[in-house]
């Protein structure tokens, strides 16, 4: 069994932002030099997630939406007592959870015709990041 382990690092520009990464866990994968097995990638950051799904411009705008009414930004939540005032963005990270496993299949990404790996970040404007583990032979 190898491994192989990247991390990717963001800066969002916005507070809410969606990052396709699929192109940097394919690379990983590559570099890792497996045929067969899988590969983890997870946010390192409690108000940041990881999902799979379509890489289309409204249904981002859909998920987006969703999440804010889910989990709507407010002064009364009990985290703000901490002087943090990113409630919100802790349960939008619940709601996507931090990770994903995905199968690698002769040496490659084994995803779904239109599904594609995203970076979601719900308190952004600071350094965090990603770690893509590949594991397999």
């Amino acid at each position: 069994m190898r491994f192989h382990t990247e991390y990717l690092w963001f800066n969002t520009r916005k507070h809410r932002e969606y990052i396709n990464i699929t192109d940097k866990v394919e690379e990983a994968v590559r570099k890792s030099g497996i045929r067969e097995g899988m590969v983890l990638v997870s946010a390192m950051h409690i108000t940041a997630g990881v999902w799979v799904n379509d890489a289309e411009d409204g249904l981002l705008a859909d998920i987006d939406e969703w999440l804010e009414k889910l989990a709507p930004f407010r002064q009364d939540y009990r985290h703000h007592r901490t002087g943090e005032t990113n409630g919100d963005s802790h349960l939008k990270s619940l709601l996507v959870h931090h990770q994903v496993i995905l199968p690698v299949t002769d040496g490659k990404l084994d995803l779904g015709p239109w599904q594609q790996v995203y970076y979601a970040e719900f308190d952004g404007q600071r350094r965090k990041r990603v770690i893509i583990k590949v594991m397999g032979e």
